[in-house]
């Protein structure tokens, strides 16, 4: 019997950097098990060039990354969410539409790359991936199929309060 590939919305609310960068990561490292998407509230319709720059340098495909709102995936012909992750504070706080099949969310904030200009930014983006890249490799090791909802909702979770974390409820020091 074939394991079922989990479809996964990682918002934030521009879709230009973090959640870009989830998309693209979870695409390369749960491949044949998870199918990843990403969208803004405000989508900027540009995805951040260093964005583009530090995912490519750490050989993860940009080709197909772009911009887009969340709208596009509220629509009948969309794909049904098992998981949707905020990966920013002010798309956690905003009304979402709803998600058909009613997904379990998570909030994995961290600090955004992108509101660090000069130097030091291309620093910001490998701390943001890095810190995705953790989140993801909790996620690929939980056992989605064996665990109740309860447990598996307590999993994500907690996957939110990892290094890097910005919600007061995930703080942990660097």
């Amino acid at each position: 019997m074939e394991k079922p590939i989990h479809n996964v919305l990682f918002l934030c609310t521009g879709n230009s950097a973090r959640s870009i960068i989830a998309e693209a990561v979870l695409n390369t490292n749960g491949a044949g098990r998870f199918r990843a998407w990403s969208a803004g509230s405000q989508p900027k319709g540009d995805v951040h060039p260093m964005a583009l720059k530090v995912l490519s340098e750490f050989g993860f495909e940009t080709q197909t990354l772009r911009s887009k709102s969340w709208d596009e995936f509220a629509k009948p012909d969309s794909p049904q969410f098992d998981f949707i992750f905020t990966v920013c504070d002010n798309a956690a706080g905003e009304v979402c539409p709803i998600w058909p099949g009613h997904p379990m969310t998570a909030h994995w904030g961290i600090e955004d790359p992108a509101a660090v200009e000069g130097v030091g930014q291309q620093d910001a983006f490998v701390s943001a991936l890095t810190y995705l890249r953790v989140r993801i490799d909790l996620l690929l090791d939980i056992p989605i199929g064996s665990l109740d909802p309860l447990s598996l909702r307590q999993a994500l979770n907690s996957i939110g309060c990892a290094q890097g974390a910005t919600s007061s409820q995930g703080k942990t020091s660097a």
